[in-house]
């Protein structure tokens, strides 16, 4: 992946939509909700405080996060759609 994102933005790519419903239904791509959960390709610096300083991350590449419906802007990167977003768009860490 070749971006790398700016100060408290991470590139998040979007876990695969459920394509089968519980009874067993293959869904169309217009039936199938998109996921909130997703995996950190990439991370920026740090928030950049009143301050000055630059507050690190909580979350760093690898973790797999929950992030709001409408969060982040979508975007194509080397042929793969991913989202940016603030890490204040992100809800939580889904820890295995």
């Amino acid at each position: 992946m070749n971006i790398r994102p700016l100060h408290d933005r991470v590139v998040v790519r979007r876990m695969e939509e459920e394509r089968t419903s519980a009874g067993g239904i293959v869904l169309p791509d217009s039936a199938t909700e998109k996921p909130a959960e997703g995996e950190i390709l990439a991370v920026g610096n740090g928030k950049i405080l009143d301050s000055g300083e630059v507050r690190a991350l909580d979350v760093k590449v690898g973790d797999k996060i929950l992030f709001g419906k409408y969060s982040g802007t979508e975007v194509k990167v080397d042929g793969e759609e991913v989202l940016v977003m603030r890490e204040e768009d992100i809800m939580g860490v889904i820890e295995s």
